[in-house]
């Protein structure tokens, strides 16, 4: 099995909301919503995240700037903003995904979620981590 095949397999049968997988072995999996897990993935594995597979229940421009950033080679998201999906396109990464949304919403879905407006104007992933990081925190505090 691909590891996405895996990362996508347990991504439903654990009905989680990220899941990371390679060469065969899950690295990080969550059921904690937003790109919190994402981010956490990333200060626990760093570079080791290179060449990975995600599955992914929502991914908007940042989760997929985030991905840039750590060198995920592909992806799969239950639902994927168009954004997303062009930053995905600019980059070469490989995706599937199950549904195509025009936006990404925050919890209560009463706006855009505060993580897409946060990288509404960026394109570079370096920049998008330092800013999603930051707002995590602010979040936090």
């Amino acid at each position: 099995m691909k590891d996405l095949d895996v990362a996508k397999a347990q991504l439903h049968k654990k009905r989680l909301t990220l899941t990371i997988v390679k060469k065969g072995n899950i690295l990080f999996e969550t059921a904690s919503h937003g790109i919190s897990g994402f981010l956490h993935a990333i200060k626990q594995l760093g570079s080791g995240l290179q060449g990975a597979s995600v599955a992914d229940r929502v991914v908007g421009k940042a989760n997929a700037l985030l991905f840039v950033y750590a060198g995920i080679s592909e992806v799969y998201a239950e639902i994927l903003s168009k954004k997303a999906n062009a930053v995905f396109r600019e980059n070469r990464i490989p995706f599937e995904w199950k549904e195509l949304a025009i936006n990404i919403l925050n919890s209560n879905r009463s706006s855009i979620c505060p993580f897409e407006k946060a990288v509404a104007d960026v394109s570079d992933p370096k920049r998008a981590y330092a800013e999603l990081k930051a707002l995590l925190k602010s979040f936090n505090t």
